[in-house]
């Protein structure tokens, strides 16, 4: 038997998990279907229920009602958990989550993730490296709003949407539009707009309906380099 196998379930995360673990997450763990649009998380509910993302797309996000702008923190895709923060600390995150794609989670009562957390050495061996690159996700966030402006921050976005070793990052913008990359820079969609145009003007980009194509991976990586000159 092997999670990974198993159609429900068949996300990175639980490659070679041992059995007694395998019978364990099957036994706790309940798949939930949401639909796009939908905002079915709330703070209380995630001090009861642990997630993973089976998959689509879901967000976390802030927002300043006073003018409306976003900030997204996280979008969690397939073998992403949540909310690891309610999980560790025990107190409500206030952070908004919506739904971007139709997605498929696992829910898991939260106390039995802190009961194999303090007991399960195989789920340790996944969930810490896990939480360490959420850690390195935000520390990243945080420095690229504070050093970098919003060109930089996208030509570094496009670079990271190509790579492959980059977990959070790789084949992001994949049907995300304009509004939600703008909101994932922590910017407004008429200036990602702007850049996005300056960028196809140059012949490094294609666009079409929530989808961004890199033309010329070179010119690229000369702008990057022109922006860690800066």
């Amino acid at each position: 038997m092997s999670i990974s196998k198993n159609s429900n379930y068949n996300i990175q995360l639980f490659q070679n998990l041992n059995e007694t673990f395998e019978n364990e997450f099957i036994k706790y763990s309940k798949i939930i279907e949401y639909s796009e649009g939908s905002s079915p998380f709330y703070p209380d509910d995630l001090l009861k229920y642990f997630y993973i993302v089976i998959d689509g797309k879901i967000k976390s996000y802030q927002i300043n009602f006073d003018n409306n702008k976003e900030q997204t923190i996280f979008i969690y895709r397939r073998g992403d958990m949540f909310d690891t923060i309610s999980l560790l600390d025990n107190q409500p995150h206030e952070v908004i989550y919506e739904v971007l794609e139709d997605c498929k989670v696992a829910q898991i009562p939260i106390q039995r993730v802190r009961y194999w957390l303090d007991n399960d050495k195989t789920f340790n061996r996944k969930f810490y490296p896990y939480i360490a690159s959420q850690m390195r996700h935000t520390e990243e966030l945080a420095t690229d709003l504070s050093l970098f402006d919003t060109s930089s921050r996208l030509i570094k976005l496009l670079l990271q949407n190509l790579d492959k070793d980059n977990i959070h990052k790789y084949n992001l913008l994949q049907n995300l539009s304009n509004s939600e990359i703008a909101s994932l820079l922590g910017t407004v969609r008429h200036i990602i707009e702007r850049n996005i145009k300056a960028l196809k003007a140059d012949g490094i980009l294609e666009t079409g309906r929530k989808k961004i194509k890199v033309l010329n991976l070179q010119k690229l990586l000369e702008k990057t380099t022109k922006m860690l000159l800066k």
